[in-house]
């Protein structure tokens, strides 16, 4: 049984209504939505992929690309927003090659932009796979991208 018909199993009326549901189970449980994931779903709830594409690019919580190795998490808070974290994002973006909600090719960086990281004080702020990084400047970003790429991926695990 894939993933999608064990969500769908659970649902009691499975149809249209479910659409968001199964699209945030199955990003639970896969980490993205996958192209093969929407056409399954589509399949499952007699929805075509346009539609469903439609529903999940609406919202910003859905994501197409998996996480990479490193997901570096932008706060755009206000406290960060003051404090420099647009340039902050604008360096990340262009040292790594993408954009915001991204994965580069390796697999190795993503970006992801948050509301708010809850350190408001430490201002600007970004978090790597949870790893806080504070006050950080554009001139930052090469050290801190250097220090991930050197990370063994056993030592990544601890």
């Amino acid at each position: 049984m894939s993933v999608i018909e064990k969500i769908i199993s659970q649902l009691s009326n499975p149809g249209r209504d479910s659409l968001i549901p199964v699209l945030q189970a199955v990003q639970e449980e896969e980490g993205f939505i996958s192209r093969e994931s929407v056409i399954e779903i589509g399949k499952a709830l007699d929805l075509p992929a346009s539609k469903i594409y439609g529903v999940a690019t609406f919202y910003n919580q859905f994501r197409f690309t998996p996480y990479g190795k490193w997901n570096i998490q932008v706060c755009r808070g206000t406290a960060c927003h003051v404090k420099g974290s647009a340039a902050l994002l604008s360096r990340i973006e262009r040292e790594l090659g993408i954009g915001a909600g991204e994965t580069t090719k390796d697999g190795f960086f993503s970006i992801e932009i948050v509301s708010c990281i809850g350190a408001c004080g430490l201002a600007p702020v970004i978090a790597v796979n949870g790893n806080f990084h504070a006050r950080v400047t554009p001139d930052d970003v090469p050290v801190i991208l250097k220090h991930y790429r050197s990370i063994q991926p056993e030592e990544s695990k601890q």
